[in-house]
């Protein structure tokens, strides 16, 4: 079973908000509210090769993340924005700890209090302390950094050693033994994006089924099909709702084909591929470990130096979500089209009334769900533009650039998931037919003299399509009163369930042009 649950009420819907880390004038990490800490004034001093820099004594990061904060005022928008990105990356930490155990190069009890540590961040703990911005140089260091030191300093905690006292366990040399930022991010990016997926295919499953019943409920409902938005020949709505939930179901099939190939790692390259630093056993050790914690295949990369320097998984996975958003987007402009009026629109179709449209125009409903999920996929489709040039921007052994591929997606993924929700709860269940109306439009539609043509030639369809449309004529009556078919002849070839198609024509009537068929 895959590793996507213990999401709390509030993650249902994953939303982008604000960091919760700022600086003050002097360059120095400041807490905001609601950071887990407010006004604590309290600070501890920390050391790296670059010097010192004191940080919030009860703060689990240190001094790595510290100077991302100073470094990386970008966004506003920290890491912890997205839970699954924590949850893989305490998973690959975690699968670390026990590979490095399995070989010898980590004390056991190290690596078992890694172990617990990581599992209470998988479970949801500590992560309001992941603060550092989603865009941030260095390819993702200071993310695997506010990592090292959030699973040290709980790790010291529950030794019973003071937060910073790293000469008893270190962020560096034991939580990150065996690692590079460049093994571990792209990893814990690419396992974050399944678990998204995996939950971004559960809600498009279900907005798939919910069009589907409709297409079922709306069976029996003939309408005018268009083309080029002009009227074209009878359909029923459960045909056109039926087609969207087929459209929905190709891009559920294209995106669950895309997610083995998220599941090779890199995991033993280190810094370039070469290995440098790991033991030659370490990289099957912990694929088989995040293997076992995750519940989901993984595989190492056949070429490792290739595995780190390419982001191609990344613009796949990226293209196939656009693919989706846009499709979706056109069924939502159809959706608002059809419901357009109510008085001088189309009007087929009633969406639910969700709020008041208008603070000017009293009694103005308007279709907000499928105008929302129509931002989202503007926003996907510019995240992919993102993805394509930041897939193409990096060089040599390693791409810099995997921060803004992993907020570009990520940030899809979960708007994706919540659009593909909101379209299902508050509009596609709740929509209804206007059957008066469509009944009306197709009696007096010109359209269905398209299918008495193999009975009575185009040409002479055509002339009684010209005299139905300016004098609003029945085409039944006009095509009756020339004597060119009869009544019953008529009633016959105008069935719904042979204009729409769903009933293939049974007892063929002879084709005769220009007179009445005896």
């Amino acid at each position: 079973m895959s590793d996507t649950t213990g999401l709390t009420a509030s993650e249902q819907f994953i939303v982008g908000g604000e960091d919760v880390i700022t600086t003050g004038p002097d360059g120095a990490p400041e807490l905001l509210s609601g950071a887990g800490h407010p006004g604590s004034t309290a600070t501890r001093t920390e050391r790296d090769s670059l010097g010192e820099l004191d940080v919030p004594a009860d703060a689990y990061w240190g001094v790595h993340t510290a100077r991302a904060l100073i470094n990386f005022p970008i966004t506003r928008r920290a890491i912890s924005n997205y839970p699954d990105l924590i949850r893989a990356l305490a998973r690959v930490k975690q699968a670390a700890a026990r590979a490095n155990r399995e070989i010898g190069v980590l004390d056991p009890a190290k690596a078992d209090v890694i172990d617990r540590v990581c599992e209470r961040i998988v479970a949801g703990e500590l992560h309001d302390q992941f603060v550092v911005g989603v865009i941030q140089g260095g390819a993702g260091t200071s993310t695997n950094m506010n990592t090292n030191e959030v699973i040290a300093n709980a790790c010291l905690e529950e030794l019973g050693y003071a937060k910073g006292d790293y000469a008893h366990l270190h962020p560096i040399d034991d939580v990150n033994r065996s690692q590079s930022t460049n093994d571990v991010y792209p990893t814990a990016i690419k396992l974050a994006m399944v678990f998204g997926t995996q939950r971004l295919l559960a809600e498009h499953r279900l907005l798939t089924a919910s069009f589907r019943a409709k297409g079922h409920e709306f069976a029996h409902v003939l309408k005018v099909g268009r083309t080029q938005l002009q009227d074209a020949v009878p359909m029923t709505l459960g045909q056109e709702f039926a087609g969207f939930a087929t459209t929905l179901a190709e891009d559920y099939d294209r995106l669950e084909q895309v997610m083995p190939w998220l599941n090779e790692i890199n995991m033993g390259a280190t810094a370039i591929g070469t290995g440098i630093t790991a033991d030659p056993r370490y990289a099957e050790a912990v694929r088989r470990h995040l293997e076992e914690v995750t519940g989901i295949p993984q595989e190492t990369a056949p070429d490792l130096i290739e595995a780190t320097a390419d982001a191609g998984i990344f613009m796949t996975l990226s293209g196939t979500l656009k693919r989706a958003a846009v499709k979706l987007s056109k069924i939502c402009n159809d959706l608002r089209l059809l419901s357009s009026g109510p008085q001088a629109g189309l009007n087929e179709i009633q969406l639910p009334a969700r709020q008041a449209g208008s603070s000017i125009m009293p009694g103005k409903v308007n279709p907000v769900i499928p105008e929302v999920v129509n931002q989202v996929a503007f926003s996907v489709i510019g995240a992919d533009a993102t993805v394509t040039a930041a897939a193409e921007a990096g060089q040599l052994q390693l791409n810099a650039f995997e921060p803004v591929i992993a907020h570009s997606i990520l940030q899809s993924i979960a708007w994706m998931t919540n659009a593909c929700r909101t379209l299902r709860v508050n509009c596609v269940d709740g929509i209804t037919a206007n059957e008066a109306r469509l009944a009306g439009q197709v009696a007096t539609s010109v359209g269905v003299v398209t299918a008495l043509t193999p009975y009575i030639g185009y040409t002479e369809a055509a002339t009684l399509a010209h005299i139905a449309l300016t004098t609003n004529a029945s085409i039944a009556d006009l095509v009756v009163g020339r004597e060119l078919m009869t009544r019953e002849q008529v009633e016959r070839v105008l069935a719904p369930e042979r204009l729409s198609g769903i009933v293939p024509p049974t007892g063929a009537i002879p084709i005769v042009v220009g007179k009445a068929i005896e």
